[in-house]
């Protein structure tokens, strides 16, 4: 088995490329980010879903937290090239939002908001494993993990469901 570090390690650069992918999808058709993004959302998830960086000392103890490294501005500016490489095929039909169950009309989101919403928390851990020159890989992988386990998993797993459509449609 892989050591932890060198795990890690590989998990930064995968996000970094996704997030990358995301900074530069303006130049590319959408068929071709969508291919892209089937092959880097599975191996995100299997990476934060599988590996264990330990519990150890708390992270409160170490004063470790994610600094808000995307600004507003850039999170709207990715979010937006996204929405005009999708164009119509952004928005889709949310089943698994939990109000859902209470409404009577459908619930529309956009798959340039969740992808977004995923770029955010792996830009700032790649921004804080970046700054801190490594020092600080797991304590950032373990806060990455938890905002993962409550909020982006769920997100990630629901547009790849849509990505999967568009790719599924388009042949």
């Amino acid at each position: 088995m892989e050591p932890i570090r060198t795990r890690l390690i590989n998990l930064v650069a995968l996000c970094s490329e996704y997030c990358a992918l995301l900074e530069q999808c303006q130049q590319m058709e959408s068929r071709d980010l969508v291919n892209a993004l089937l092959g880097y959302l599975p191996r995100i998830y299997f990476e934060f879903h599988d590996i264990d960086a330990g519990e150890g000392v708390s992270l409160d103890e170490w004063g470790v937290g994610l600094s808000d490294h995307l600004d507003e501005m850039q999170y709207e500016t990715v979010r937006m090239q996204l929405a005009t490489v999708f164009g119509e095929d952004d928005t889709y039909l949310e089943t698994f939002v939990r109000d859902m169950k209470y409404s009577d009309s459908p619930i529309a989101t956009a798959i340039s908001e969740n992808l977004t919403d995923i770029y955010q928390p792996l830009y700032d851990f790649v921004a804080e494993v970046r700054e801190s020159e490594g020092d600080n890989l797991e304590e950032a992988y373990r806060v990455c993990k938890d905002a993962f386990k409550d909020y982006w998993s769920q997100t990630l797993c629901n547009v790849l469901r849509a990505i999967n459509n568009l790719e599924l449609f388009s042949n």
